[in-house]
């Protein structure tokens, strides 16, 4: 036991070498496949490779998206740097194509051993030094975030869940100064790699700043975080904001929440050095500040207090709002709210009883991590995509309770209590898990057989195999569906047209437009983007909107087996999923 306590992080990153060795062989296929499920995923690689061949550093455009102008991607170069340095290094043993797929497998898991270190510092610091075993247990079972930390998920969200867990660290550790500058310096980091945390941002520095007007003493915290969060969001864009993030958007660190950092950092700063001796007088001093920066910011960048990605209101209709992870939890069936939802409600619960158990001194630790939590379940009610971060916010709570029932369970006089007790603290410590299993197991709210074939004929249009079926043809720009256009650039030899990248709506509208009006428009909208070849993949998700929505357009009309003499369909292997015509 002595050896656990003190050499944890050595037993964590034990752990997280033994779970990764797992999730590489097990997810195998897809790494050598090169299966990138996400659309954003597909685009960091594309990215990576643009740099690796020479595009500038500041130069984020995809330039094979949309040309010759290319697609204004809005994210940072920071999360670029672990994956070109590993398809370097996979470069010394192997060729470029297996150094990517290599390269996509391992990438992920970094930010996970990050994430573990702070969960695990986090809960030995407030339910005992051993806790890290059950935190470590908790999380990994924790299906929702482990997507973030699969093989083949290379975009940025694994990382920014690590930031997440290096905030809780820093709200819980008990000196004062290295809390503060491990706060600021992941909520910088976390900003520089994109918007996505910013709302927890904000929450951590709210919190820290209710810790100095609750306790004077907290104002060495609020010192070092301030100070780091406006030099690192500062530092960020320096090193990593792209030529285009220079203009005053509000889809990422730019001019606009860089001011606000800036800004931030320095009133609480200077609230902190001033730090007044009665509670009363700080709290009227934080609301002030807090006040200030909201009028300065609503005065200066109007524009951004509407959505930040600034979009026009068609695009929004057509296709934003029905992003399905920008929907609430309630908006989502029970198969898919409740594997989310268990975890972080099962947290609250007991973030709540370590509140109530706790002395005095580590009650004033634990406010912050609840605070937090329940933040993070109210996000939840705002959109589902919150779920991941709820997830592992809600490890410590979950963690303090398993460590006070488990004892509890083996030690009550019932046998049955004894041997069944443990067994059910097990499932609900590991809620993420069983809460999935449970739903699959039941077969509860099982999707329709419609939905069943949409989803798998979707899966079969972004296979590899199939993708690389187009390559047959001389290299060409492909008018295709919007969330094909990624996954096309980065298997084949082909230019695509769009992809759900919102500063780029007028592309995205266009494909709208052609596939949901008449042929006459569709084809001077194919022609107007230099689109020599039109792909199809009939009952793709993305497909069936078209024809649910746009009755009797061009999309509707083909699919119906109407033929117009401007499209010759070409020849693709047998069963394959895909039509393909050359626009003439």
């Amino acid at each position: 036991m002595r050896d656990l306590d003190r050499h944890w992080v050595a037993w964590v990153l034990i752990a997280w070498v033994a779970f990764a060795a797992y999730q590489i062989a097990s997810d195998w296929n897809a790494i050598r496949w090169l299966s990138l499920g996400d659309t954003d995923d597909n685009m960091r690689l594309m990215q990576v490779r643009a740099l690796l061949d020479g595009q500038g550093w500041y130069d984020l455009r995809q330039y094979r998206m949309n040309p010759p102008a290319g697609f204004d991607i809005h994210w940072s170069r920071l999360v670029d740097l672990p994956l070109a340095g590993l398809i370097l290094f996979f470069d010394l043993f192997t060729t470029r194509e297996w150094a990517e797929r290599l390269a996509c497998g391992v990438a992920p898991l970094l930010p996970l051993a990050i994430a573990l270190l702070g969960l695990g510092a986090t809960v030995r610091r407030l339910v005992h030094p051993l806790a890290w075993t059950l935190a470590t247990l908790v999380f990994l079972t924790a299906y929702i975030p482990m997507l973030m930390f699969g093989p083949m998920r290379i975009d940025h969200h694994g990382w920014q869940l690590a930031m997440l867990s290096l905030t809780l660290a820093g709200l819980s550790d008990p000196r004062r100064s290295r809390g503060g500058v491990l706060v600021g310096m992941a909520s910088a980091l976390s900003l520089t790699i994109g918007l996505e945390m910013l709302p927890y941002c904000a929450m951590a520095g709210g919190i820290l700043a209710l810790r100095w007007v609750a306790d004077r003493d907290e104002a060495t915290r609020l010192q070092a975080y301030a100070l780091t969060l406006g030099g690192g969001s500062a530092a960020g864009f320096a090193l990593f904001a792209s030529n285009a993030n220079w203009a005053p958007r509000c889809d990422a660190l730019t001019p606009v929440w860089l001011s606000v950092t800036v800004a931030a950092g320095g009133l609480l700063f200077a609230l902190a050095r001033l730090s007044p001796a009665t509670a009363r007088t700080r709290l009227i001093l934080a609301l002030l500040v807090g006040g200030g920066i909201a009028i300065g910011f609503a005065s200066l960048f109007p524009q951004c207090l509407t959505r930040p990605e600034q979009v026009s209101d068609e695009l929004a209709r057509e296709w934003l709002n029905n992003v399905k992870e920008a929907k609430p939890i309630w908006g989502h069936p029970l198969r898919i709210a409740f594997p989310i939802a268990a975890l972080p409600v099962v947290g609250l619960l007991g973030a709540g009883l370590a509140i109530w158990r706790a002395e005095a001194d580590r009650r004033a630790a634990w406010w912050p991590v609840a605070l937090f939590s329940a933040f993070a379940v109210f996000m939840l009610t705002w959109q589902v995509r919150a779920g991941p971060a709820a997830q592992l916010l809600a490890v410590p709570g979950v963690t303090a309770l398993g460590w006070v029932l488990l004892p509890w369970a083996r030690r009550s006089r019932s046998m049955l209590l004894r041997v069944l007790g443990p067994v059910a603290v097990l499932v609900l410590v590991m809620a993420g898990l069983f809460a999935s299993t449970a739903v699959n197991w039941f077969q509860v709210d099982r999707p329709s057989p419609n939905a069943t074939r949409v989803n798998t004929a979707t899966g079969e249009c972004m296979r590899t195999s199939r993708l690389l079926t187009l390559n047959r043809y001389p290299r060409a720009r492909i008018f295709t569906f919007v969330d094909l256009g990624p996954r096309i650039i980065t298997v084949t030899h082909h230019d695509a047209i769009a992809g759900p990248y919102h500063r780029n709506g007028d592309a995205i509208l266009d494909v709208k437009h052609a596939f949901g009006r008449s042929p006459e428009e569709a084809r001077a909208i194919i022609k107007r983007h230099g689109a020599t070849l039109m792909l199809l993949c009939p009952y793709m998700a993305e497909s069936t909107i078209y024809r649910a929505r746009n009755k009797g357009g061009f999309y509707d009309r083909l699919a119906r087996g109407e033929r117009f003499p401007w499209l010759t369909r070409l020849p693709m292997p047998q069963r394959s999923p895909y039509a393909i015509y050359r626009v003439d």
